[in-house]
């Protein structure tokens, strides 16, 4: 594969449209062994809106399950708030990372053969 895994970013207030699709048949055809996915935007709904986030992430699993993409995880959370340093909310960005870690192997490199880059 091109890549060892990718980071899917979906915004929870839209849930997957149709470049979401896209980008998971892509990442299919690359052969991108791994995907973890960021549901953002998850500040700009409220508590009552739970069931929506849920719902959202059930459509999630299934796109990612027909392509192959069993068990992917899902981190919800804002990148906004983030950067804005809400401290709930780098945290979210924290365990993106963890999981992203913990999901993604880290490949073996030949670093005695010379370096090759794909443009």
């Amino acid at each position: 594969a091109q890549m060892d895994g990718a980071i899917l970013v979906v915004a929870a207030t839209d849930g997957a449209m149709p470049q979401t699709r896209e980008h998971i048949l892509l990442a299919h055809q690359m052969q991108v062994p791994k995907i973890v996915v960021f549901l953002n935007k998850c500040d700009m709904l409220g508590e009552g809106d739970q069931e929506l986030l849920d719902l959202v992430e059930l459509e999630l699993q299934e796109l990612l399950e027909a392509k192959g993409y069993e068990n992917a995880p899902i981190v919800r959370g804002s990148a906004l708030k983030a950067l804005e340093g809400d401290a709930e909310w780098e945290e979210k960005i924290l365990e993106l990372m963890s999981t992203v870690d913990d999901n993604v192997p880290e490949p073996q490199r030949d670093v005695d053969k010379p370096f090759l880059m794909p443009i």
